[in-house]
């Protein structure tokens, strides 16, 4: 009897046992949303932070150069003293048709005594010291109109030549001296872009961006003037390392590299322009070209005057 009891008890306890549990829980719904969210926020976080946009070059302006050195007026707003014209077919020294003179104060070219033609009778009006380093402020209007039978592009245009050949080195017949010319040009009405202070190069090269060019005339980044309006040009120099153009105050080109050779220019001297001399220093000449003009300031702010001749 007590055996049987005691069978019964173990048969009755082994039924009422949990089994051992070999399985894991799942996991909750909760902790699988929560994995992508995880790794999308460690992927934002390892994303590059976008550069910064540069900021734009504060444009060259003319009135940091030469700060302290004071001006000295070229043109005295009475006479020509100081300035020798060389009108083509004439020899240096004579201008017979009155081209260059002072009318009202102001620097005039005029073609009033030129008759019926042009005749290509290109003329230059130099200062009669030469400079190497130096800021130059040329004032300027086109006004009238062209001289008779005058070429199509001589149109408002006129310009100021720089390290020039002396005046005393021109040929009766040579047309433009060799030199650097900072080219003045004026726009038609309309929506023809026509820039003014360009670099054109009679019997010269330079160096543009960096590398040489035989490229006779470069644009500046100069605004079309279409009016009778007046334009202050100014002209850095600084021998044969840099030229740089400002217009109204705000730098528009530059180059460097100035160097004789090339073409554009005709009835000169051979030994006066050999390939690739370095043209560091010269005369400084405004230009009669066939598009009437004025002249209200030439200045100069000498930059080496330990070096005046």
């Amino acid at each position: 009897m007590k055996y049987w009891l005691l069978t019964l008890i173990v048969l009755i306890a082994g039924c009422t046992t949990t089994p051992p549990s070999n399985t894991t829980e799942p996991a909750s719904a909760g902790a699988e949303d929560a994995s992508p969210d995880a790794a999308a926020v460690v992927e934002q976080q390892a994303e590059p932070e976008p550069e910064p946009k540069p900021e734009k070059e504060t444009p060259k302006m003319s009135s940091d150069v030469g700060v302290g050195v004071a001006w000295t007026e070229l043109f005295n707003g009475q006479d020509l003293t100081g300035w020798v014209p060389k009108i083509r077919g004439h020899v240096v020294g004579l201008d017979p048709m009155g081209t260059y003179r002072v009318e009202d104060g102001f620097l005039t070219v005029s073609y009033e005594n030129y008759g019926d033609a042009f005749d290509n009778r290109f003329g230059h009006l130099f200062f009669d010291q030469s400079f190497d380093h130096y800021l130059l402020l040329v004032e300027y209007r086109f006004i009238d109109e062209r001289a008779p039978q005058a070429p199509d592009w001589t149109y408002k245009n006129s310009g100021v030549m720089l390290h020039s050949q002396s005046p005393d080195t021109m040929l009766r017949g040579q047309d433009f001296p060799i030199s650097i010319e900072v080219q003045f040009l004026g726009g038609p009405e309309g929506d023809m872009v026509r820039p003014t202070a360009n670099m054109c190069s009679p019997g010269t090269h330079i160096n543009w961006q960096g590398e040489f060019t035989d490229t006779h005339c470069i644009n500046s980044d100069a605004p079309t003037f279409r009016g009778d309006e007046w334009v202050t040009v100014e002209v850095e120099v600084k021998r044969d390392e840099l030229v740089r153009h400002y217009v109204n105050g705000v730098a528009v080109m530059e180059y460097g590299g100035l160097v004789t050779g090339g073409g554009v220019v005709s009835g000169h001297l051979e030994s006066l322009k050999p390939e690739r001399a370095p043209l560091t220093r010269g005369y400084i000449s405004l230009q009669s070209e066939g598009h009437a003009l004025q002249f209200r300031r030439v200045a100069l702010k000498n930059l080496n005057p330990s070096m005046d001749e």
